[in-house]
C-alpha cells in the first residue's frame, strides 16, 4: 500500500509539473500575420496546424499568435516588408503581391509549369534554397510553395475557348498572367484575392483566376457562377508564396529552439502545404455544384491551342531574364528538372 502511495504521489506530482509547464508563460511569443479569413484553407489546415506543432515540439517555450484577414493593419503587398521590417514576426503572403522582387521565382509562374501543389511546392522550395538566396536574405525562409493549378470563373459568361476572353476584365493575379490575358485581348486588373469579391459584386472585374479551395471561402461560386477548368499534361497556371521569420526573431533563439523552427521548415514543410492544397481542392467546388453552376473544361485540342499561344510569353520571360544578367533557359531547365524530380518522389 505503501508503495502505491509514493507511486501515486509521484504520478500526481508529475502531473502538477507537466500542467505547470504547460501553463507557464512562453518564453518567446511571435506574431505571424497574413491575409485570408481564419474559415480559409491557409488558415485552418496549414498555418495553424503549424503553429501548434512548433508550439509542443517547443513544449510550450514558444508561442506563436496568428492573426488572420490583415487584423494588424496595412495592406496583402506589404506583408513581406511587414516581417523583413520585424513589424510581425512571420508573415505568409503572395510573392506576385510585389511584382519585380523575386524574378527567379516566376520560373513556377508560367503557363503550362505546374503539376499538382505538392510537387510543384518541393520543388520551388529546393529551387528557392538552391538560387534565391540574394532574393531572400533578408527573411528567414520558412518555405515557399504554390496553390493547386488554378481555374477561371466567370460572372456572366461561359470561357469555353481563346476567344471567349477577348474584352473582357480579368483579374491577374500575378504580372505572368497579366500578359497571358492581354495576348487575349482582355483588359487585365491586377488585385489580391481578398479584393475579389467586392470586385466582381460590382462589376469591376468580369472573370477572375482562382484555384477551388479559395473560390469556397470567399463564396465565389455565388458571385461568378461559370468556372473553367484544365484538363491536360500539367495546370494552367499557379502562383508562389512566401513563409517567412523575421531574421532577427529567429536569431534570438536558443540553439534548440532554433531546430524546432528548422525541423517544421524546408521541404518537407513545402509538402505539407502542398498536401493541404491538394486534398482541400477535391471537392472544393461542392457549392458551386450545388448551386447548378455551370462547368466547362479546356481539353484535347482546345487544351493544345491555350498551351501553342502562350508559348510566347515563355520566350518573352527567357529574354526579359537574360537581359537582366540571369540565365534564364538553366532556371527554367532547373524548376522543370526538380518538378520530375518530385514527381517521383
Amino acid at each position: 500500500m505503501k508503495k502505491f502511495k509514493l507511486q501515486s504521489l509521484a504520478l500526481i506530482a508529475g502531473s502538477i509539473m507537466s500542467i505547470n509547464a504547460i501553463a507557464a508563460e512562453p518564453e518567446y511569443t511571435f506574431k505571424l500575420h497574413h491575409m485570408l479569413p481564419p474559415v480559409s484553407n491557409a488558415h485552418t489546415n496549414i498555418l495553424q496546424p503549424w503553429a501548434d506543432k512548433v508550439e509542443a515540439e517547443s513544449n510550450g517555450r514558444i508561442k506563436i499568435d496568428i492573426y488572420p484577414a490583415m487584423q494588424l493593419g496595412g495592406k496583402p503587398p506589404q506583408l513581406f516588408d511587414q516581417v523583413r521590417k520585424g513589424v510581425v514576426d512571420i508573415t505568409w503572403t503572395v510573392g506576385g503581391y510585389t511584382p519585380g522582387r523575386f524574378p527567379k521565382a516566376t520560373v513556377f509562374e508560367l503557363p503550362f509549369i505546374p503539376l499538382n501543389a505538392r510537387i510543384t511546392s518541393m520543388a520551388l522550395q529546393e529551387y528557392a534554397e538552391k538560387e534565391m538566396q540574394d532574393e531572400l536574405k533578408d527573411v528567414h525562409l520558412l518555405a515557399m510553395h504554390t496553390h493547386f493549378p488554378g481555374s477561371l470563373h466567370s460572372r456572366d459568361k461561359d470561357i469555353k475557348s481563346l476567344e471567349d476572353l477577348k474584352g473582357l476584365k480579368v483579374r491577374a493575379p500575378n504580372k505572368m498572367m497579366a500578359d497571358i490575358f492581354s495576348q487575349l485581348g482582355a483588359n487585365t486588373i491586377f488585385m489580391p484575392v481578398p479584393s475579389m469579391p467586392s470586385a466582381l459584386s460590382k462589376g469591376v472585374i468580369d472573370v477572375t483566376t482562382l484555384p477551388f479551395e479559395v473560390v469556397k471561402p470567399l463564396k465565389i461560386e455565388e458571385l461568378a457562377p461559370h468556372h473553367t477548368v484544365f484538363k491536360g499534361d500539367h495546370g494552367f497556371y499557379t502562383q508562389f508564396f512566401i513563409f517567412a521569420m523575421n531574421n532577427d526573431s529567429y536569431a534570438k533563439l536558443p540553439e534548440d529552439l532554433k531546430a524546432v523552427i528548422d525541423r517544421n521548415s524546408g521541404v518537407n514543410l513545402a509538402g505539407f502545404f502542398g498536401d493541404a492544397y491538394d486534398a482541400y481542392e477535391i471537392g472544393a467546388n461542392g457549392d458551386a455544384v450545388k448551386r447548378g453552376n455551370t462547368f466547362n473544361s479546356i481539353e484535347g485540342a482546345e487544351f493544345d491551342r491555350w498551351k501553342e499561344k502562350f508559348a510566347p510569353i515563355t520566350a518573352q520571360w527567357l529574354k526579359e531574364m537574360n537581359a537582366d544578367g540571369y540565365d534564364g533557359q538553366r532556371l527554367l531547365d532547373e524548376a522543370k528538372d526538380l518538378i520530375k524530380k518530385y514527381e517521383n518522389f
